[in-house]
């Protein structure tokens, strides 16, 4: 490496962890000073190309990384869709996907814009000694992003998981209590999920704010719109959370985390018309 020469040729016996390769990834981005925000799969692309893990036979991820041999398969069947397939199977007659799902969706296509905008800037020439300073703010960006694409998915999960403690059997006292039980695990759960949803994209509004006040001015309108999908998610994923509370008997954890809900959809409002000021000013 310190000589300017790649690796080639190289090949890896047995399995190996995911976070060896992806930090692998980051570690040659890193040498060429760009930015190491960027998507997991693209991160282990690199390494494996780098390190010429592909020359002399295939390098297959899935079957030579841990992790991946151990997701079950159409364990993402939401996010494995393409955009068409996903907008024809919200739009079906089917309950789920619903709102909980596209809230945690929109609210992934919000931190993504502002992930790209920090790309942007870390890789914009007159700001060549930025590119860290950026790259950390488009690796927070990306690892939010995972969290609210794993819960796109689990928020339809959470729902098929009532509806299958519903359809438990209710024919004895005994049965009809362990299904009264698993009903209210579930519907505890069904607020958990868009919760989490409410917080990680929340989160994203501070990668968001970054990029409108200090990023590319001319991609400000992305954080922009990264924005205003933000809002709209967290207020999506507020009302899957009354909506699912309606149901459950632990009324205290109800009034905790509505109450958290709450307190949340104010400071989004608060921030969201913050950078959406900022933005327009640098239109």
């Amino acid at each position: 490496n310190q000589h300017g020469l790649r690796v080639t040729g190289s090949e890896l016996v047995g399995l190996v962890p995911k976070r060896v390769m992806v930090e692998a990834g980051k570690y040659f981005l890193k040498q060429q000073r760009r930015s190491v925000g960027i998507a997991e799969e693209e991160l282990i692309r690199l390494a494996v190309k780098s390190l010429g893990l592909d020359e002399l036979s295939p390098f297959e991820p899935r079957k030579k990384i841990i992790e991946y041999l151990l997701e079950e398969e159409g364990q993402s069947p939401l996010i494995a869709m393409d955009l068409k397939a996903f907008a024809q199977e919200t739009a079906s007659e089917s309950m789920a996907p619903g709102g909980g799902s596209i809230s945690a969706y929109v609210g992934a296509l919000g931190v993504s814009l502002g992930t790209m905008v920090a790309n942007l800037s870390a890789h914009r020439r007159v700001w060549d000694e930025r590119w860290e300073e950026f790259s950390e703010w488009a690796e927070k960006g990306q690892a939010i992003q995972e969290r609210l694409l794993h819960l796109v998915d689990e928020d339809t999960r959470s729902f098929n998981g009532i509806i299958d403690a519903i359809r438990m059997p209710k024919g004895t006292e005994d049965e009809k209590a362990i299904r009264k039980q698993a009903i209210q695990e579930a519907t505890k759960y069904a607020i958990e999920v868009p919760f989490q949803v409410v917080k990680a994209t929340f989160e994203s509004l501070e990668v968001i704010r970054a990029m409108a006040e200090k990023g590319n001015p001319s991609s400000v309108s992305d954080a922009g719109v990264g924005a205003l999908c933000a809002r709209a998610a967290i207020h999506g994923a507020f009302l899957n959370m009354q909506i699912n509370s309606a149901d459950l008997e632990d009324k205290q954890y109800v009034e905790e985390v509505i109450s958290q809900g709450k307190a949340i959809i104010e400071q989004t409002d608060a921030l969201e018309q913050e950078i959406m000021n900022l933005v327009r000013t640098k239109l």
